[in-house]
């Protein structure tokens, strides 16, 4: 069966601490499934605890793909992403497994349904140069500059959409066209797959609430020890670049300049955080994907396993 004529994968998507991973394994304990996790910081080696990485016990209960797939500190890019998505997701069918997408980086989960437009990472000079300008001058500078060589992808474009917007303007500085023009063209990378899309929505307080306790349990659950241990193997400037919530807070904490109720404090902050520009990103989707608790997204996502059975069975 060619790999367009497969059923949609389903994706569980949505802010952190929403329940996805709760989807995830109870759809596992019914449906012979594989995860693919689409998540920024998942793919860091050596960040488990703070990153919700799955334990031994869930990792028994289905195989999770795309996770532990850098060095801190490394780059990965959202092209790369989709070039180990693909490969993984082909071995999970090929492994007579049902494949599930769960995380909540959208930008991720963007080059997995859309596609994106294929540029080699050679110029890292370029990007950084306007990942400064943005960083220096503001979003609304650069969408000024996007509004002038690409108008019809400026009004997709929010300005504080720092990705967005600086992968539009390194597309037309490489290619000497705009994104929409080159997309139009269909230069870029398509999907190899079809997906359908249920976004965890709960109320927010709910939200900010569980993510509180969240943090708390990581803190319990040794995350201090574990900054410890890789402050002692790669040290405080590659874990700091590696730029995941928590990590800096907790380094300060090890060299004993930040109290670790402070820094608790602070990585709930910044983790409510988080949560909002993840919602705000998550409704650009159309509202019909959306559902409130866990067990309706169990609801929703069993019948597209269950049209996956006669391909892993087959």
């Amino acid at each position: 069966m060619a790999a367009p004529e497969y059923p949609a994968i389903p994706i569980i998507a949505g802010p952190t601490g929403s329940g996805k991973t709760a989807v995830a394994l109870a759809l596992a304990q019914t449906f012979p499934i594989a995860i693919l996790a689409a998540d920024s910081r998942q793919v860091v080696r050596g960040c488990t605890i703070g990153t919700g990485k799955p334990t031994a016990q869930e990792l028994a209960i289905a195989p999770v793909y795309g996770i532990d797939l850098i060095d801190p500190g490394e780059r990965y890019s959202a092209a790369r992403y989709q070039a180990d998505a693909t490969l993984a997701l082909r071995e999970m069918i090929a492994n007579r497994r049902i494949p599930l997408v769960v995380g909540g980086t959208g930008l991720y989960l963007r080059v997995l349904t859309d596609g994106l437009v294929e540029l080699d990472d050679a110029n890292l000079e370029l990007r950084e140069q306007l990942e400064t300008a943005y960083d220096e001058q503001g979003g609304e500078h650069l969408w000024d500059q996007l509004n002038e060589f690409d108008p019809l992808e400026a009004t997709k474009v929010h300005p504080n959409n720092r990705t967005r917007l600086i992968r539009a303007l390194e597309i037309y500085h490489r290619t000497g066209r705009p994104k929409s023009e080159v997309v139009a063209q269909g230069a870029h990378r398509r999907p190899d797959y079809r997906f359908e899309r249920i976004c965890l929505w709960p109320p927010r307080d709910d939200l900010y609430r569980a993510i509180n306790s969240r943090v708390e349990a990581m803190v319990m659950a040794g995350w201090l020890d574990e900054v410890a241990g890789l402050l002692a193997t790669i040290g405080d400037e590659r874990l700091r670049r590696s730029a995941i919530i928590g990590y800096t807070e907790l380094i300060d904490v090890c060299a004993g300049v930040r109290p670790l109720d402070e820094a608790t404090s602070q990585i709930k902050q910044e983790t409510r955080r988080l949560a909002k520009r993840q919602y705000t990103w998550f409704r650009q989707w159309p509202e019909k994907t959306r559902v409130a608790s866990v067990q309706e997204a169990i609801d929703r996502v069993k019948p597209l396993l269950d049209n996956w059975m006669d391909v892993v069975n087959a």
